[in-house]
């Protein structure tokens, strides 16, 4: 990795960034170089979820990195998540997609919507990695369509009873407990989305489907099955018919984490081409010397730092109070756009070796592709910022 990519990647943000996030950014870069990069390939080509990882991550107290104190959390702004994302990322994408899910997915909307009780229950097993967590929202057939969910939730006495099936839902396989969107009141439609904590072994609960990936693949991603599932009534996250307003909420947050994770992808890409571009030589000297390379590489640097700086501003935005729904979709579209961009000249750089296993750009490109789908993809980001332009 050259110096100027290091130095320029921490250091151009004024006040979007302060001394104590560059200490998090250095401790967290730290940790992936040594522990979580050396895995990557592996990770990847075994299809593996790497738990060690995450309970590493719990006892260093970054997987509860935006979470309150109170509740095992180390109390960090949103900003210090975005960059743990990003530093992850850069070191394995598969690793870096679970514990975006896990945090802002499986976790937060416990954090934020969830009892008191289940805030105490939850979120400390959650932060210290005792727990590993999911959020259920995509089923078959809906995709996008968030509302339209076809799981029911019916309450029975003192239990709901769920039914249905939610469909490529990350960390399944190894989650402790899930965050389910249910429908109360189908005749309400989204207004009858509830929203659920099932915990892993109750009965009626089943992973069903585990899916192979192109990309990604040591982030599980499976389908969660309900049969006559009976969980407790006081296990409703907030009150009936408030689910798909906190899905949204989780969303808005979530885009920047999976943004962050592809400006991380994005970053390795860079620093792979770069490296290559110094060491391979053609024609009796470095290829970087040539002009069509360094016009790559050129616009490599540039993207990332442009989505870098839509991100933290969106980051910043959010630890001020503020809504983000349109600079958080303008910086998830950016970012992971970019980041094919990005990684698909990194192969080309490569060359025939960019095509093959043994060097780690066509797992860059890979993994980058799943960030314009995740999480809305780039088609819905278009939808629903120009809805924020009045359209």
């Amino acid at each position: 990795m050259s110096t100027a990519v290091s130095d320029n990647d921490v250091l151009p943000f004024g006040e979007f960034l302060s001394g104590e996030h560059h200490d998090i950014r250095e401790a967290i870069r730290d940790f992936a170089t040594r522990e979580i990069a050396p895995k990557a390939h592996a990770v990847d080509q075994e299809a593996r979820f790497p738990i060690e990882t995450f309970k590493e991550l719990g006892k260093l107290g970054y997987l509860g990195l935006p979470i309150g104190a109170e509740y095992g959390g180390a109390g960090a702004d949103y900003r210090s998540y975005v960059i743990a994302v990003e530093e992850i990322g850069r070191a394995c994408g598969s690793t870096g997609l679970s514990y975006a899910a896990h945090v802002s997915l499986g976790t937060n909307p416990i954090y934020k919507f969830g009892t008191e009780e289940q805030k105490k229950k939850y979120v400390p097993k959650l932060c210290s990695g005792e727990y590993i967590g999911c959020w259920a929202l995509t089923e078959p057939g809906t995709g996008s369509d968030a509302s339209s969910q076809k799981t029911t939730a019916k309450l029975v006495g003192d239990h709901y009873v769920l039914n249905g099936t939610k469909q490529f839902i990350t960390n399944a396989t190894d989650a402790d407990t899930a965050v389910i969107m249910a429908m109360t009141d189908i005749s309400l439609g989204r207004k009858g989305i509830s929203s659920f904590i099932v915990e892993k072994g109750t009965p009626g609960y089943y992973v069903s489907k585990v899916e192979k990936k192109l990309g990604m693949r040591g982030s599980p991603t499976a389908s969660i099955t309900f049969e006559d599932c009976k969980i407790p009534a006081e296990n409703i996250i907030g009150q009936e018919g408030e689910g798909y307003k906190q899905a949204l909420m989780t969303l808005e947050g979530g885009r920047l984490s999976i943004g962050a994770l592809a400006l991380g992808i994005a970053q390795a890409a860079l620093d792979a081409a770069l490296t290559y571009a110094k060491q391979r030589e053609a024609f009796g000297q470095p290829i970087g010397k040539f002009q069509m390379i360094q016009s790559y590489l050129a616009d490599m640097a540039t993207y990332v730092s442009a989505a870098r700086l839509m991100l933290y501003h969106a980051a910043w935005m959010k630890d001020h109070g503020k809504r983000v729904t349109l600079e958080g979709s303008q910086a998830k579209l950016y970012a992971s756009e970019i980041a094919s961009k990005v990684c698909n000249l990194c192969v080309q750089i490569h060359g025939g070796y960019g095509y093959i296993i043994d060097f780690p750009a066509e797992r860059f490109l890979r993994d980058a592709k799943l960030c314009e789908i995740g999480e809305g993809t780039s088609e819905i980001q278009r939808l629903l910022i120009a809805r924020q332009l009045g359209l």
